[in-house]
């Protein structure tokens, strides 16, 4: 996959009296003329530098700025799902990056779920071949499946479901390991103990998931190379006192960050609450389906039919099977429900999925697509809109 050229960005200004999550107090950021954050400062300390010619100033008022949210797992939008992708529609992909972009989203993996070895290898080829000229960033491609447990397979088709064995590995990955950024597995598949090592060694996250994993093995998964869980509390076994299983082993593992879905269907507020409180590492993903950007009604989803309503997607039989909510309606949420202040709420859309696939957070030498966050005390709303020229 190539990159044209993207969405116009800030560039030439200093924006002042700004909040920036991971950075005490108020501070200045330093946008140069090729749209790169040259510094962030505190605003009581002196910048030692020769002022810009032109240079634009923006007062933010005590505002929050971030960059632009990183959605990991995110299923299609506008109607199309990326397992669907086909030469006839490949043009789609533009139609929703630029979605994504104007929801906020400066990066997304297109997530593949369970299908056929075909259809995978297709949505492969098509996107690592893809020239993007606009939107959301294309970062990779996020594999949930199909190596998961039958039984936590949720939403998931059994007949698609393969044993997690190296020889099935690599026939589903074939010549495109390159571009999986991410791969969804249920470790206690594996009965070698082979296949994590394996892809660690590509330079393809493994994230735990669709798993009955007990604590021990997700414990053993860790060491193997696994860094990651997919969709804490959904399609793994509850916490229990005398066996924390896959969410316990994660949640008290500083190395591991585990994705969250926060709609209030998946997981109710309360639960997310309890995860933030314990868990060492967090991050937001929407789990958007292709009804992204449509109203509520009745789809189809490969061969059967989802039914969206309040912006949560559902199979006939009540299971559950994503969102159609955007990525930054999760951190809204948060803030609203009160389960964590707004620093952390934006961190967890912004800042945390970029950490989980190794990207640099908001500092020096990054893209200025900054985000700025409104808070309206009288109204108890957290806004937000992007900051252009």
């Amino acid at each position: 996959m190539t990159t044209a050229t993207l969405n116009p960005i800030l560039s030439n200004v200093d924006i002042i009296n700004a909040k920036v999550p991971g950075y005490q107090g108020l501070q200045m950021i330093w946008v140069n003329k090729e749209g790169k954050i040259e510094e962030i400062l505190p605003m009581g300390k002196v910048c030692q530098r020769e002022t810009p010619e032109n240079l634009q100033i923006v007062d933010v008022a005590g505002d929050w700025i971030s960059l632009g949210g990183v959605d990991i797992q995110i299923n299609g939008g506008l109607g199309l799902a990326f397992p669907e992708l086909t030469r006839k529609n490949i043009h789609r992909l533009e139609e929703i990056s630029q979605y994504l972009w104007d929801a906020g989203v400066d990066g997304y993996l297109p997530t593949l779920v369970t299908t056929s070895v075909e259809n995978i290898q297709r949505s492969l080829s098509l996107i690592s071949n893809y020239t993007q000229k606009t939107g959301a960033k294309i970062l990779g491609v996020h594999l949930e499946g199909p190596f998961l447990n039958y039984g936590k397979r949720g939403a998931h088709p059994a007949e698609y479901l393969l044993p997690l064995t190296m020889n099935e590995v690599k026939r589903v990955l074939g010549d495109y390991a390159s571009i999986v950024k991410v791969i969804t597995l249920a470790p206690e598949l594996d009965t070698t103990g082979e296949v994590i090592p394996y892809l660690h060694s590509l330079g393809i996250t493994v994230s735990l998931g669709h798993s009955q994993a007990t604590a021990a093995q997700a414990q053993q998964a860790f060491k193997a190379g696994a860094t990651m869980v997919t969709h804490a509390f959904n399609a793994m076994p509850p916490l229990h006192h005398r066996e924390p299983g896959l969410l316990g082993a994660a949640m008290n593992n500083p190395d591991v960050m585990s994705s969250f879905i926060a709609d209030g269907q998946h997981v109710v507020p309360i639960m997310l609450e309890i995860l933030l409180r314990a868990s060492k590492g967090l991050f937001l993903v929407s789990d958007a389906l292709a009804p992204l950007g449509l109203p509520d009604g009745v789809y189809p989803w490969d061969d059967r039919k989802i039914t969206v309503k309040n912006g949560t997607a559902r199979l006939a039989d009540g299971t559950l099977s994503g969102t159609t909510f955007p990525l930054l309606t999760g951190v809204q949420n948060l803030v609203k429900w009160e389960i964590c202040d707004v620093e952390t709420a934006i961190f967890l859309a912004t800042d945390a999925p970029r950490k989980a696939i190794n990207l640099p957070t908001i500092s020096p030498n990054q893209t200025a697509n900054l985000l700025r966050w409104s808070w309206d005390e009288n109204t108890k709303e957290l806004t937000w809109k992007r900051i252009n020229n």
